[in-house]
């Protein structure tokens, strides 16, 4: 439960960071991608979302934008969002301010977005300090932990119908370490939520 969803006390380290959007009135959860967007997986993903009628948010890698240029355009060309998740995929805790700052930058350059999120959802609190200035730092208030090797789609399902509540910013992967358990899960998990009466938002660009 620490993984799949972060404890107060971590929360608290980043008061300034959204894990959750609650809006009370309407049951609305928010789907997220991380890693991608690669050829592999991102296409996929977007075909899945339209079979559903369904907007998302994609936490891109810069490096991943500069190789394939036309997946940027085409998850915003379907009406979803789009944020920085670093150049290089960074840990924070690992490099200096400084390098970290200059990654976020030049991933900024390819995508230019007003959302960031840290990989891992970890960040050293100068670096958080610097950004806030220039992004809405999002994190996620459920990882569905599907790049787990420990898991399977049933697991991966299970986390979704165990911990998604009003308002959750929700994490799965367009990445090939998590394919095979985000492509057996994902419809599924969709199908629960809209089973449940959740509606799917996008994060705002603003």
């Amino acid at each position: 439960m620490l993984i799949e969803r972060p404890p107060l006390l971590y929360r608290l380290l980043f008061p300034e960071a959204i894990w959750r959007i609650n809006k009370r009135k309407r049951r609305v959860v928010y789907l997220t991608f991380d890693d991608g967007p690669i050829p592999e997986q991102t296409p996929w993903v977007l075909d899945i979302l339209d079979r559903y009628g369904i907007k998302a948010t994609f936490f891109m890698v810069g490096d991943n934008v500069r190789r394939n240029p036309g997946l940027l355009a085409e998850v915003r060309r379907r009406g979803h969002s789009v944020g920085n998740h670093t150049m290089h995929h960074l840990q924070g805790m690992k490099v200096t301010a400084h390098r970290y700052l200059r990654d976020v930058a030049e991933a900024d350059a390819l995508i230019d977005s007003p959302l960031f999120r840290p990989p891992h959802g970890i960040m050293r609190w100068k670096q958080s300090r610097a950004l806030r200035s220039r992004y809405n730092i999002i994190m996620y208030d459920l990882v569905t932990r599907d790049y787990s090797a420990k898991l399977g789609p049933d697991d991966v399902v299970a986390n979704v119908k165990r911990f998604a509540r009003n308002g959750s910013i929700i994490v799965f992967h367009d990445s090939m370490k998590a394919a095979a358990n985000m492509r057996a899960a994902l419809p599924r998990a969709i199908g629960w939520l809209l089973s449940q009466g959740y509606e799917f938002e996008p994060l705002p660009m603003e």
